[in-house]
């Protein structure tokens, strides 16, 4: 099948379509119907699959090879391997108990006469593949895919991103969809408005001169534009491709390049320059568009975001109406591109069922409300390039006509508390790094309350602690809630959720990277759970997510309703690879078919490259990442997240700790203090935290700085961190897994440092070259003893 593009300068698909409808109708669609009928021309947009009927796929038994779709995928059998696929691992859920109901929506009564109707007919001018000759798998951009219907649960409607949006703009039309602040002055929009939004920015994209099936790439923070720039793309066919903010020009380029971009939006002047830098590398480039603030400098072909939507504004629905019609569930509409730590970031494609499937299974096993009934709460900050942002921010909320609530650039810098005081979320995603960033916080301010403040608040977190570990190991309803945890409710738990904004929040997810026991337990002793999410951007977010009603402090819950979970190759403990299947499960990886066999088996389950066991009421435990797995020069395969972990428990002073001893004859240890973080550049200071502060001084150490501590300069400190490690090794499973040697680095691990991921992930490649010359001294000598005390 070839490109169906159309341009400026060759727009003959998209005259094709509009000369069309003169011999065919675009009858208007209630878009409150899930199914419609056949009409006498052809098959509807919105029937279940948008295919002349539902391909039904169950997962196969071995030996039952699946093959690719595509003229230009390989059609040999797909190799049985290990997938090197970007893991989310844990990536959304928690609860804590409501407190109270928020009206249902900002918004007065619904009204859905003035929004915008969906035309269903596809054009018979588009040719639709026998059923036979799809397949599960394909990497090229226009490939369809046979989608997983069997057994997907509830959520078994096949949909395009349009079908859902309309439907969610019909029945939420006048409830506040998004909100955020411009200074001191609250701006918002209607789900009504806000598809509309899309409809004109995706008219505009096509005035442009956006192809069917190339990229628009979106590179800034999460605000509406974002959103609406997204969704336009999708709307006009195009495909939505977010930029982490963080790329260099270098990797903005690859990004863009690989995509296909025909048109870039940016936040602001300084995103500005690293696209002005590599335009004259990007052959497909038609426009570039910024949302934020004034343009500084006139440019061929740059728009600001007001320019931008004007250009479609006045512009007939016929030509857009006619390529949403044309869109099919099992097509491409989205790519996710991996962080590529081992190589060049791969562009996970996922189709429109991938993404609306996905949101209305997610949204019922974590038993979110209708809109109708109570309007849920969500807060946008994380990186909406990342799969669980995007699904939480966009998908899910649009689902259940929630309401997203943006945050300020600089929530991670300190501000996000300020906004969750003010949007009362009900329900708050957050990666580790950010739950422990509160964490640390709370143990500052608590070290400086009184000694009566301080006896009362451990007493509460005990109580809370040992309350909420007895309803998880029984049945919610059967735990029995004592006297002395309603006192500590009133006296603690309250304040502290009003403190930080949770007050009316009844699910606070975890996910994305691993979390330690340490931070899952201090916030469990707050009567504030933390539910696991685990997934990966190729299962479109979620796989397995934690409940209140299944819910195992370090588990990732169950598999959502619809996806199924094998382990490959089990040992004698359990542990095997994690394998998905489901509607959720990814396309491909664009134009990388060796790389997409690695990832799905011949029999179509996706590996993960994750290890994971289930206990025998079947959570799932995630025990280490394959290519993370360390292999002594003894042949010992040892994990390192365990350890690492163990490490900062042992020691509050460590902020990262990442484990050597790959192909090496013994372990050693990269270690960084707890410091200050810039607020405006995110980047580590010299200065410690006052919780690291406080430590050393019962340490005896006076130290006030990273530069005190690094290298061994503090005495004290350095016994304190070999007492920890001590601790560690003697609960090592054998003598290979001890820890020999370790270092204090000069300065944390951060997102702009590059040790770090946009999801605060180690990435440890990164860290190895980084840091090669201080790893090379720990083996250099033939000695394995344990460091020695710095001199006197």
């Amino acid at each position: 099948m070839g490109v169906l593009s159309w341009s400026c300068k060759s727009d003959s698909w998209l005259q094709q379509l509009s000369e069309h409808q003169s011999s065919f109708h675009f009858p208007a669609v209630n878009v409150t119907d899930r199914r419609l009928s056949k009409a006498s021309s052809g098959v509807t947009a919105c029937e279940s699959s948008a295919m002349s009927e539902p391909v039904v796929v169950e997962p196969p038994k071995a030996g039952e090879a699946i093959q690719s779709c595509g003229a230009g995928d390989s059609s040999a059998s797909l190799d049985d391997g290990i997938g090197d696929t970007a893991n989310e691992s844990s990536e959304e859920e928690s609860t804590g108990e409501k407190e109270e109901e928020v009206p249902a929506g900002d918004a007065a009564a619904l009204q859905s006469s003035d929004t915008p109707q969906v035309n269903a007919q596809r054009p018979d001018s588009l040719s639709v593949p026998p059923s036979s000759e799809l397949r599960l798998w394909t990497t090229q951009r226009d490939g369809e895919v046979k989608l997983r219907v069997e057994g997907s649960g509830e959520a078994a409607d096949a949909l395009t991103v349009n079908q859902m949006f309309a439907a969610a703009a019909d029945r939420f039309s006048d409830f506040t969809a998004l909100k955020w602040k411009e200074g001191e002055q609250q701006k918002s929009l209607t789900y009504k408005q806000y598809y509309q939004d899309c409809r004109t920015a995706a008219k505009s994209f096509l005035k442009l001169g956006l192809e069917r099936f190339h990229g628009v790439g979106i590179l800034g923070f999460n605000s509406a534009e974002w959103f609406i720039a997204d969704i336009g793309a999708i709307l006009a066919g195009g495909l939505a491709v977010g930029i982490y903010t963080t790329n260099s020009p270098e990797a903005c380029h690859y990004v863009a390049e690989n995509s296909k971009a025909n048109i870039i939006v940016v936040e602001n002047h300084k995103q500005l320059q690293k696209i002005l830098q590599i335009e004259d590398k990007l052959p497909h480039l038609k426009a570039i568009i910024q949302y934020k603030d004034a343009l500084k400098e006139k440019r061929p072909n740059l728009y600001s975001w007001a320019e931008f939507m004007e250009l479609g504004r006045n512009d007939p629905d016929g030509p857009l109406d006619a390529i949403i019609s044309s869109q099919k569930p099992n097509q491409c509409c989205m790519l996710i591109y991996t962080s590529g730590t081992t190589g060049q970031p791969k562009g996970v494609m996922l189709s429109h069922d991938n993404i609306t499937w996905t949101a209305a299974a997610t949204g019922l096993h974590v038993e979110l409300k209708d809109g109708l009934q109570f309007q849920e709460r969500v807060i946008s900050y994380l990186p909406l390039s990342h799969i669980a942002a995007q699904m939480v921010d966009i998908w899910i909320s649009m689902k259940v006509g929630g309401l997203t609530y943006f945050a300020q650039p600089d929530a991670l810098k300190g501000s996000l508390v300020n906004t969750m005081k003010e949007a009362h979320p009900t329900a708050f995603m957050g990666v580790p790094r950010v739950w422990e960033k509160m964490q640390e916080k709370m143990k500052s301010v608590g070290a400086k309350s009184s000694t009566v403040q301080r006896k009362v608040a451990a007493w509460a977190k005990d109580v809370g602690l040992q309350t909420n570990l007895t309803k998880m190991n029984q049945s919610v309803a059967a735990a029995r809630t004592p006297f002395s945890y309603q006192v500590a409710k009133k006296l603690v738990f309250k304040k502290v959720r009003k403190a930080l904004g949770l007050d009316r929040c009844t699910k606070c997810f975890t996910g994305a990277a691993p979390i330690t026991k340490d931070t899952l337990e201090f916030f469990l002793s707050l009567n504030i759970p933390l539910y696991e999410l685990y997934g990966m951007s190729e299962s479109t977010g979620p796989h397995t997510i934690s409940t209140p009603e299944a819910f195992k402090l370090t588990s990732c819950g169950k598999e959502i309703s619809g996806c199924k979970t094998r382990l490959h190759s089990p040992d004698d403990e359990g542990n095997g690879e994690i394998c998905f299947w489901g509607r959720h499960v990814f396309m491909g990886y664009l134009d990388m078919p060796d790389k997409t066999q690695e990832a799905i088996d011949e029999d179509g389950w996706l590996h993960s490259g994750d290890l994971g066991k289930h206990d025998e009421n079947g959570f799932l435990f995630i025990t280490g990442r394959i290519k993370e797995m360390i292999i002594t020069a003894g042949g010992e395969n040892i994990p390192p997240i365990p350890i690492e972990d163990a490490v900062k428990e042992a020691v509050p002073l460590i902020s990262n700790a990442m484990l050597i001893g790959d192909k090496r004859k013994f372990l050693t240890m990269l270690l960084t203090i707890k410091c200050q973080v810039n607020v405006e550049t995110g980047d580590p200071e010299d200065e410690l935290t006052p919780e690291a502060v406080e430590l050393c001084r019962k340490l005896g150490s006076k130290a006030t700085r990273v530069s005190d501590i690094a290298g061994g300069r503090d005495r004290a400190v350095h016994a304190a961190i070999q007492e920890g490690i001590n601790r560690v090794n003697e609960n090592a499973t054998s003598n290979a897994q001890r820890i020999q040697k370790w270092i204090v680095l000069e300065r944390d691990f951060s997102v702009g440092g590059g040790e770090l991921g946009p999801t605060m992930k180690l990435k440890r490649p990164v860290v190895l070259k980084m840091y090669r010359e201080q790893i090379d001294n720990f083996y250099k000598e033939t000695t394995t003893q344990e460091n020695p005390l710095p001199p006197k």
